[in-house]
């Protein structure tokens, strides 16, 4: 007698022999009970999961002679279930969609449909890859899908769900199948091991598991595999070499390596397991489910369900994972994905793992975002900044002080506090007095100008009315004028010729700068456009650059110490500048 496969061999004959879709099984056996027999059936789902094996078992239930009608668990005895079972039964029809896939194989199956069974009580189609059948093909089976004789019976398995047209599926019930959890197949392989005398522990089961990934079909005929190799005992290193994989030892080296910055070392290492025959590609793979499986196991422990891996991985995940942060971590599997998937398509696979490893081992020297523009560097974070080296990279110009004075990004933040922008002059050096150790310095701001007599905040806010308002052409040039306020005249001088004033001031500009200086100066104020010379600074207010309560957006997102610093740290600049607090 032929050797029978174990995938084969220990196929599921009944419902409850199928491991890991219980929620497909329950469904149909209840609704063969209540005689709900759908004329269509989808199952959906990854390979080896038993799409193929239930549309069987489902056909040989619903045939099953030894009983008067449908059955939830069919006998496997009586002549339809075994020669369903065996392939040859006239009324369980199963076609290869993969090459039965055009029009006419599909005509003839609809002209095939119409006779009665020959002698069970369906006659049923079992189409395997059914997405492979082409659009006019399935347009030609859809009307009898929607219209069947009531002996016929349809079932699709795929595992491309989303290539079969949604007029096909909303006409059938489609039932999606789960992968088969990692516990779930090592109990079966160690169940059919204890059947077939064979040695295996735990470890070596778990690497055959984990090398199905998801896959019962996958996992069996891996273990034939290792069975032919190393006979009835079957050990996990032997497994690895047999499948190409390297032990998790190799990986947490490689780990260790990059925790210490060892570029040296963790290239010597990639050269040695390519020297061994190691693929790039499907190392890759097995770094990035290790990974994965470090991250996981630092967010929500080494004892999470999430994590479908031995106890000896688990406590591999956990010793690794106390080494990094949850961010480099995450950083880490980002950097690797990005490489595996460049080894996929590209050329000289080497190199690029190569290249990826360098950017792990140099990932941790990244700098926070936030520690850049605050100028801390990760190793020094003194709680008290003696001098400005200590704060910015390029620090502005400062007097010299012999008592802790605080860092440029604190002295442009208090200089906003106090209505001062960048190009404007402040009344001298804040000198703050030690008080102790760590020196707080508290600056009272100055009082502000009267509501009625500042010229500066009624010029600011008719910017910003009029940029809320898309003039934005006309904000820009009135940013850069001056103004003088007299006698509830608030008079705006605009380096612009007489003609160009007139253009730029429509009627609709003058009615938006009266209202808006009426509502900064609290009365109303007629505003008055002249065309001239823009005003030196101390002739008139001029606010180039606002930085009250009034300013334009953007003149404000220009004057932000922490817009400046990235500015200075990465050439930025402001392009668009959406002011939500004058919007409230």
């Amino acid at each position: 007698m032929a050797y029978q496969v174990l995938a084969r061999k220990y196929r599921p004959q009944r419902f409850s022999d199928v491991i890991g879709q219980d929620h497909v099984t329950r469904t149909l056996k209840n609704a063969i009970e209540q005689q709900r027999i759908a004329h269509g059936y989808i199952f959906s789902g990854h390979r080896g999961i038993g799409k193929t094996t239930i549309a069987r078992i489902l056909a040989m239930a619903l045939n099953c002679r030894s009983a008067e009608q449908p059955t939830p668990e069919p006998c496997g005895v009586c002549d339809s279930c075994v020669e369903v079972r065996a392939g040859s039964s006239v009324d369980v029809i199963e076609i290869d969609a993969a090459t039965n896939r055009g029009i006419d194989e599909i005509r003839e199956l609809r002209e095939a449909a119409r006779y009665r069974p020959a002698r069970d009580r369906y006659k049923i189609y079992i189409l395997d890859e059914a997405h492979q059948i082409t659009d006019a093909a399935f347009n030609a089976l859809l009307k009898t899908l929607e219209e069947p004789p009531s002996h016929i019976i349809f079932m699709m398995a795929t595992t491309a769900p989303e290539d079969i047209p949604q007029t096909i599926r909303s006409r059938c019930q489609h039932f999606s199948f789960h992968a088969v959890k990692f516990d779930d197949i090592v109990g079966q392989l160690a169940s059919i091991a204890a059947k077939e005398n064979i040695q295996a522990d735990e470890q070596a089961l778990a690497v055959l598991a984990e090398a199905g990934d998801g896959s019962m079909r996958d996992a069996l005929s891996i273990m034939d595999q290792a069975i032919a190799c190393c006979g009835t005992t079957l050990t996990a290193e032997g497994i690895r070499g047999l499948v190409g994989n390297i032990g998790s030892e190799v990986l947490e080296e490689l780990m260790d390596t990059v925790n210490r910055s060892a570029s040296e070392e963790a290239l010597r290492l990639l050269d040695r397991l390519m020297t061994e025959g190691q693929n790039p590609a499907h190392f890759s793979r097995q770094f990035v489910r290790f990974l994965r499986n470090i991250l996981v196991a630092k967010v929500a422990g080494e004892q999470s369900p999430v994590l479908q891996i031995s106890a000896d991985e688990r406590a591999r995940a956990g010793r690794v994972a106390q080494q990094f942060s949850e961010e480099d971590l995450a950083r880490f599997l980002q950097i690797m994905l990005r490489t595996h998937d460049e080894i996929g398509y590209r050329q000289e696979q080497r190199f690029h793992l190569e290249l990826g490893v360098m950017k792990l081992v140099h990932a941790q020297r990244i700098l926070p975002l936030e520690q850049i523009l605050s100028g801390v560097t990760p190793s020094a974070a003194p709680k008290n900044v003696s001098s400005p080296s200590n704060s910015s990279p390029r620090p502005e110009p400062q007097p010299q002080r012999t008592k802790p004075a605080v860092s440029p990004f604190e002295a442009d933040r208090q200089r906003k506090d106090r209505g001062f922008g960048p190009e404007m002059s402040e009344p001298g050096p804040v000198t703050p007095e030690p008080t102790s150790s760590a020196t707080a310095v508290a600056v009272a701001p100055e009082p502000a100008a009267s509501k009625t007599e500042d010229a500066g905040i009624m010029l600011g806010q008719i910017v910003t009315e009029l940029e809320n308002a898309e003039h934005r052409t006309v904000a820009d040039t009135l940013a850069a004028a001056t103004a003088n306020f007299e006698n509830g005249v608030l008079t705006l001088t605009v380096a612009q010729p007489a003609a160009m004033v007139d253009l730029l001031m429509s009627p609709e500009v003058k009615r938006l700068a009266n209202a808006a200086a009426g509502k900064a100066a609290g009365r109303n104020v007629r505003v008055n456009f002249v065309s001239g010379a823009a005003a030196k600074n101390g002739s008139a207010t001029q606010i180039a650059r606002p930085v009250s309560n009034g300013a334009g957006a953007r003149s404000r997102a220009a004057d932000d110490p922490v817009v400046r610093r990235m500015q200075e740290k990465f050439g930025a600049e402001i392009r668009t500048v959406i002011d939500h607090r004058s919007r409230n």
